[in-house]
């Protein structure tokens, strides 16, 4: 008998499960990108020969809590990659793991620009899969673009 229908003919909810399944997953926040105030930066999932890295959407702060870039794009995404690699590389990985990017832009027009700082960071032959959402307003009026990403890293690098 397997373990889940162990686990419900014996009468442990389906929440005790989901708990037992997701141990395997850590939390952290690298001393590298802006202190998170009630949240983690990132969390690794262990997938067993792999372990996929999701980040929470990443800003153009400094790792000392500083806006870069005051209304300019540029150097906004430029910031926001440069977290999301010093996030991956604190997991063990780098910017050639990435597999999924959302973007959040409050101004779509300008996405021939975010691509051009992006192309600088990510594999361009093979790039990861990418959603884009045009926005009225992030969390703060000066911060132009927010970043989510997904990277799967192989344990053997």
């Amino acid at each position: 008998m397997n373990k889940l229908i162990c686990l419900i003919f014996l009468g442990v909810s389906s929440s005790s499960v989901a708990q037992e399944v997701s141990k395997p997953v850590k939390f952290f926040n690298p001393a590298t990108v802006s202190t998170a105030k009630g949240y983690n930066q990132a969390v690794e999932i262990d997938l067993g020969s792999s372990k996929m890295i999701m980040l929470s959407g990443q800003v153009p702060l400094n790792e000392e809590g500083e806006l870069v870039g005051n209304n300019d794009l540029s150097k906004q995404t430029e910031q926001v990659f440069v977290n999301i690699k010093h996030i991956l590389e604190e997991a063990g990985g780098s910017m050639n793991d990435l597999v999924k990017l959302n973007y959040y832009l409050t101004n779509v027009s300008e996405i021939k620009l975010l691509r051009e700082v992006r192309d600088k960071f990510i594999n361009i032959k093979t790039p990861p899969t990418s959603t884009l959402v045009e926005v009225n307003k992030l969390f703060r009026a000066d911060i132009l673009i927010e970043i989510e990403a997904t990277a799967v890293i192989p344990k053997n690098k």
